[in-house]
């Protein structure tokens, strides 16, 4: 415990804290605390120490955004308004703290000798949206087409969490990140946006079809 305090108190010396406002942090922390309980619950669902690990890597970042946010805050509230603004903002940060904190909780599951699969069901059958896996073959019609272009999630529902392009993660995909044949997909969507989504990845349907 010692040794984890201090490896944290030498990152936190090594922050820049000229860098981001204290609402572009938030702004970070509000994104990936989402971005976080979804890794989460896919490293739940497929058992994937990978996306476990991407967790605890996130998690860290999230405890370095707070630990700035407290700082400049400190450093920034000179009258009482500049406090009492500064005040719901930390309010705000600390609930994306705790998500990302639930969130890793969630995947020490997998280190601890618990069999899961009783559990999955019941987890399934409450979300209203699902954790699913998406291959993209490579005659479909998504190869190289960017996130931004295809508007997955706005056409669809579908929202993008990861893609494994062959022996590399990448979390969070932006915009201009471009799918590949043979790239794995991990989303989130309901049953409904998955299905418009599956037969295109799978060459059986054209995107423009989805589109209309």
């Amino acid at each position: 415990m010692k040794n984890e305090k201090k490896e944290l108190e030498e990152d936190h010396a090594k922050l820049n804290y000229e860098e981001k406002s204290v609402r572009e942090l938030l702004t970070y922390m509000k994104d990936n605390s989402e971005l976080i309980a979804d890794l989460a619950y896919a490293a739940i669902v497929f058992e994937n120490e990978e996306l476990a690990e991407e967790v605890h890597h996130l998690e860290s970042e999230m405890d370095k955004m707070m630990y700035q946010i407290r700082l400049k805050s400190m450093l920034g509230a000179r009258k009482r308004d500049d406090a009492e603004q500064l005040s719901g903002l930390l309010q705000v940060a600390s609930a994306a703290e705790q998500i990302s904190d639930a969130a890793e909780d969630m995947v020490e599951l997998l280190n601890e000798d618990v069999d899961l699969t009783p559990l999955l069901p019941h987890i399934l059958s409450e979300a209203e949206e699902k954790v699913y896996t998406l291959k993209i073959e490579e005659c479909s019609d998504l190869v190289d087409r960017k996130l931004g272009e295809l508007r997955l999630e706005s056409v669809t529902g579908v929202k993008v969490l990861a893609i494994r392009h062959e022996r590399k993660w990448f979390y969070g995909p932006d915009a201009d990140m471009e799918l590949k044949g043979n790239d794995m997909l991990i989303v989130r969507a309901t049953e409904r946006g998955y299905r418009k989504v599956h037969p295109v990845a799978h060459c059986k349907k054209s995107w423009k079809e989805v589109e209309k």
